[in-house]
C-alpha cells in the first residue's frame, strides 16, 4: 500500500536547511561548521523528523509495497562483453597499483597508487554500489584470478568446502582491521609502499582463501565484497541480469541478514564511517591524549578506543533487538516465539541506510577531491571537481543525506515490524526501540559533522 498523504512536516523541515544552510567540514574541508540556526533546534528539528515519520507510518502504512520497475534492457551478449572489458580493465589497474606503489614517488599525494586505492577505489565503488549495487563480484582482481586458473584447470579450483562455523566472521574481522583500524588509524595510506604491500597480501589472502574454499570464500570473506554488497541493498537503481530496475531505496533492506557475523558487520558499518568522522573532533584528541597518559600506550590506544567503541555500538544494538522481540513477542506471527538473535537478523538490514547515508556525506567530497589530484598528477588538465560545489550547499547536503538515510531506515524498519506482528495497532510499539536507536543517531550524526577540525 502506498502513503495516503505526503508528509509535510517532514520536506518543509528539509526544505529549510537548504534555504538556510552554513558552512561545514568532513574529508578533505577544513573550515568548521557554522550552523546559521542553534544546533540544539538543528539536532532536534532533524530528530523529530525521524520520530515522526515512524508515527505517520504507524498511522498510513500497512503492508510492504512491492513495486519496482525495469527501465533498462540490454542483450546478453552487450552485458558480458561490458563484464569482461571491466573485469581485465580493474585487474590491469591492479597489477599497475602495485607496480607504481613500489617503484614510484614516496609522497602520497603524488603517487597515483595511494590516490586511487584509497578513494576512487575503496569510497568511490562503495558510492557505486550505493546507486547500482555492488559491482565488486565483477571488478575484484583476485577474483578474475581465481576464474582464469580454475577455466586453466577444467573446474572450479575448491579443496574442501566452506566451514558453516566460519560465517561471515572473516569479512567482518578484514573490514575492522582493514577500514577500522588500516585505514583509520595508520599510516599506511599515506605511504605508497606501505599500500602496495597491504594490497598484496590482500590478494594473496583472497586467493589462498579462494583455492582452499571456491567461491564461497570470496562471497563471506572478502571484507569488500560484503560491504559493497550491503551497500547495494539501498540502490535506488539495481542492475541485474541484463536489465536496470528501478526500485524503492528501502526494498533491498527487507530480507533479513543470514548470520549474527553479518548483523555485526552492518553494526561496524555504521560505528567505523562515524568513528572515521569523530576522529577530527577536539573531543576525540582530548580522549586520545588522556588515554595515552593513562595507559602509557601511546599512539597505539586509538586501536583499543576504536574497538570498545564497536563493542559499545554492538551492545546497543543488541539491547534494542532483545527489547523488540519482547515488546512483539506477543503478537508474533504464527504463534511462536522468536529469539532476539532472529530479530537482530530482521533489524540489522534496516539499519543499512544510515551507514548508507553517512558513508556518502562523508566521503564525496574526498571521492571528488582525491579524483581530481589523480587526475592531474596522471598528466591531464588541472580541474577541481569540487569547485561547482558551495560551502552552503555542502552543508546542506550533509544534513540532508544524513536525515534522508534515516528516514528511509525508518520506512524499512516499520515495514519489517509490520512482518513481526499480527495486528497494525502493534507496530508501533514494536518499532519504537529501534526509532529510538535512529533518533539518537541522527543527533549523534549531525553533531560529528557540526564540529570543527581538529588540527
Amino acid at each position: 500500500m502506498r502513503l495516503r498523504r505526503t508528509p509535510l512536516p517532514i520536506f518543509a523541515f528539509l526544505a529549510s536547511v537548504v534555504l538556510f544552510a552554513g558552512v561545514a567540514t568532513a574529508h578533505g574541508v577544513t573550515t568548521r561548521f557554522d550552523a546559521p540556526i542553534p544546533l540544539t533546534l538543528l539536532f532536534g528539528g532533524a530528530g523529530a523528523t525521524v520520530a515522526l515519520t515512524a508515527l505517520f507510518l504507524s498511522a498510513t502504512v500497512e503492508r510492504t509495497p512491492t513495486g519496482m520497475r525495469r527501465i533498462s534492457v540490454l542483450s546478453s551478449g552487450t552485458v558480458a562483453a561490458l563484464r569482461l572489458t571491466a573485469r581485465v580493465a580493474f585487474l590491469a589497474i591492479f597489477l599497475l597499483v602495485l607496480a607504481v606503489g613500489s617503484v614510484g614517488p614516496a609522497n602520497a599525494r603524488d603517487n597515483p597508487a595511494t590516490l586511487f586505492t584509497w578513494s576512487v577505489w575503496l569510497k568511490g565503488i562503495g558510492l557505486l554500489a550505493v546507486l547500482f549495487g555492488s559491482p565488486w563480484r565483477t571488478l575484484a582482481p583476485w577474483r578474475t584470478i581465481y576464474d582464469g586458473l580454475s577455466k586453466l584447470e577444467g573446474k572450479q579450483l575448491a579443496l574442501f568446502d566452506y566451514p558453516d562455523q566460519l560465517g561471515d566472521w572473516p569479512a567482518l574481522v578484514g573490514f575492522l582491521a582493514l577500514v577500522g583500524i588500516v585505514e583509520n588509524l595508520t599510516r599506511i595510506p599515506d605511504s605508497p609502499r606501505l599500500t602496495a604491500v597491504l594490497l598484496a597480501g590482500y590478494a594473496l589472502i583472497m586467493l589462498f582463501g579462494g583455492v582452499l574454499f571456491g567461491t564461497t570464500w570470496f562471497e563471506r570473506a572478502d571484507p569488500l565484497a560484503v560491504l559493497y554488497r550491503l551497500f547495494g541493498r539501498v540502490a535506488p537503481l539495481k542492475i541485474d541480469g541484463s536489465g536496470i530496475d528501478l526500485r524503492p531505496p528501502w526494498r533491498g533492506c527487507l530480507p533479513r541478514v543470514r548470520s549474527l557475523s553479518l548483523a555485526g558487520f552492518v553494526v561496524a558499518s555504521v560505528y567505523t564511517v562515524s568513528f572515521d568522522g569523530f576522529t577530527e573532533t577536539p573531543e576525540y584528541q582530548t580522549i586520545l591524549f588522556w588515554a595515552r597518559d593513562v595507559t602509557g600506550l601511546g599512539s597505539v590506544v586509538s586501536v583499543p578506543l576504536y574497538l570498545g567503541g564497536f563493542l559499545a555500538f554492538l551492545a546497543v544494538f543488541a539491547l534494542v533487538a532483545m527489547v523488540t522481540q519482547r515488546i512483539s513477542g506477543s503478537a508474533k506471527r504464527g504463534g511462536t516465539r522468536e529469539s532476539w538473535r532472529e530479530m537482530a537478523l530482521a533489524l540489522a538490514p534496516t539499519v543499512v541506510p544510515i551507514a548508507v547515508a553517512y558513508e556518502v556525506a562523508h566521503n564525496y567530497p574526498f571521492v571528488l577531491q582525491q579524483l581530481s589530484r589523480l587526475l592531474t598528477v596522471l598528466g591531464g588538465t588541472e580541474i577541481e571537481l569540487l569547485g561547482w560545489l558551495s560551502l552552503p550547499a555542502f552543508w546542506a547536503s550533509q544534513v540532508l543525506l544524513i536525515v534522508l538515510g534515516h528516514l528511509v531506515a525508518v520506512v524499512a524498519a516499520h515495514y519489517v515490524a509490520l512482518e513481526h506482528t499480527n495486528r497494525v495497532a502493534s507496530v508501533g510499539r514494536t518499532h519504537l526501540p529501534l526509532t529510538a536507536l535512529m533518533v539518537g543517531y541522527t543527533v549523534l550524526s549531525l553533531w560529528i559533522i557540526s564540529r570543527p577540525v581538529a588540527t
